[in-house]
Parts: structure tokens; sequence; C-alpha cells
């Protein structure tokens, strides 16, 4: 799995010009990609990561400011342009695995206490954000340990 996780000081998600989800306060907006080899380890161990990370004012983290969080999906995050000029997609997972993938991060955030907003899986989505800083960071499940 691979998030863009993104300081914000409020994002909300719309879907043919309705809110369908919405922070309104200091948190994060999680873009948030399945890969194809992906499971439900990954989406704990993530969810494990983004809520503990100190990417709020005065290095808090979610967990500890109580901050919400806007999970997004997003598979283009595993879009490859190392070939020509059309992306691949052949390592994102398809709906099948990922939406399951996508709803078990979530759930494994609440379960840990974070209040979270989510877009509309697999529906053509409008992001507004104020980011914060900017602070961004990329967290792939690749790269922990």
């Amino acid at each position: 799995m691979k998030a863009v996780a993104q300081r914000v000081s409020r994002a909300s998600v719309s879907v043919d010009g309705r809110i369908v989800g919405r922070i309104d306060g200091p948190g994060l907006l999680v873009l948030l990609g399945v890969h194809r080899d992906d499971g439900p380890g990954e989406a704990a161990k993530l969810a494990e990561k983004i809520w503990h990370l100190r990417m709020l004012a005065d290095e808090q983290s979610c967990h500890a400011a109580g901050a919400p969080l806007l999970v997004v999906s997003q598979f283009t995050l595993y879009g490859d342009v190392r070939k020509g000029r059309r992306p691949s997609w052949t390592a994102a997972a398809g709906r099948d695995l990922s939406e399951p993938l996508y709803e078990e991060f979530v759930r494994c955030l609440r379960t840990l206490g974070a209040a979270v907003e989510t877009g509309a899986f697999g529906e053509a989505m409008e992001v507004s954000l104020v980011n914060s800083g900017p602070f961004t960071l990329i967290v792939d499940t690749s790269d922990l340990p």
C-alpha cells in the first residue's frame, strides 16, 4: 500500500457536486493506493504508521492531537510511467481487492481511535484542500519494517 499524507487545515471530497466527506479542522488528507500484492496486514501496518506520524503542529500526531483524517482512494499512485507516455496500471490492485483493503485501512484507523471521513470508492471525485505547511509525506508499506 502507498499513501500520500498531507497536513491540511481543512479538506473535502465531492461527487457530482455533493460533499461526501469533510474535515474542518487541522488533520490529514490521505490518498491511498493499493498494490496488487497487498493484504490486510499492509492495511493495519499503514494505518498504525499514519495515525502516529508526527506531522501536525508542534510535532503532534493525529493520535496525540485527536485530529481527523480524510481518506480517499487513489489507484493512480501505482501508475508506472517508465515506458512511453501512457501510464501503466498493472501494479495497482483491481477493485475486487482494493475496495476491501481500502475499507480495512479505514476500519483499522477507526479501531485505533481515529475520526475518519472518506471519499466514495471508485467514483469520479473532486478533492479540495488547504495544505498546511505545506507538509506532505509518501508512506509505502514496502519501505516499513
